[in-house]
């Protein structure tokens, strides 16, 4: 299987103020999606004017071009949690943004039907769907992530598997809260293992797929 090409990572202008330039050992990844339209410069800006220090380190085009804000050995805060989610599941608080390494596939995220369509939030149609009959978060369809992105998931994570040893054993608890991921065990997850009321990552047969593999 082809290996991440370091070369072809996009970068760009982030700097001390829109991240943490501090050094914590990386016991997690956790995939996220950015409920936006296609292209990652709106998300980058918006992170950039923010001034709060909320990212993630890598973003992932519906291309599947990667493009990085900071490196994966600093961080930024992209979880959110407000201990709400571990008091649910007699859980002692406990931040892991500084441990996780946050990625950003770019995607319209849950979708609404409008007539015999489907369409994003903003009124967008959108055609590369997956629909979940039974629902899940709230929402009985998403934008499906492409082959590439999934593709350059799956990359990035044999690569930081191999660089900060993060275990990428699949464990289909990902999908709901989780607390693993609460209590900062090593591991692969996505931000519904954090919090109950986001919907980021979606369960695609494709993804999940991918991550049997690893």
């Amino acid at each position: 299987m082809e290996k991440l090409d370091l070369s072809k990572i996009v970068q760009h202008d982030f700097t001390e103020k829109d991240y943490k330039k501090t050094v914590y050992d990386k016991k997690q990844i956790v995939l996220h999606h950015t409920a936006s339209g296609d292209g990652v410069n709106g998300d980058i800006n918006w992170w950039l004017k923010d001034g709060k220090r909320i990212g993630t380190c890598i973003l992932i085009g519906r291309d599947g071009t990667i493009h990085q804000a900071f490196s994966s050995k600093y961080w930024a805060y992209h979880l959110g949690e407000n201990g709400n989610d571990h008091l649910s599941l007699g859980l002692r608080y406990r931040r892991n943004d500084m441990e996780s390494i946050g990625i950003e596939i770019d995607s319209w995220g849950g979708l609404k039907k409008k007539g015999d369509k489907w369409v994003s939030w903003t009124g967008e149609e959108v055609d590369n769907v997956q629909e979940y009959p039974e629902g899940f978060r709230g929402y009985k369809a998403f934008e499906k992530y492409t082959d590439a992105q999934i593709e350059s998931v799956r990359q990035l994570l044999v690569f930081w598997n191999e660089r900060y040893n993060i275990p990428l054993d699949y464990d289909e608890r990902i999908w709901d809260l989780n607390s693993a991921a609460l209590l900062g065990k090593p591991g692969v997850y996505t931000h519904v293992s954090y919090r109950s009321d986001k919907s980021d990552c979606h369960p695609q047969p494709e993804l999940i797929e991918m991550l049997k593999t690893l």
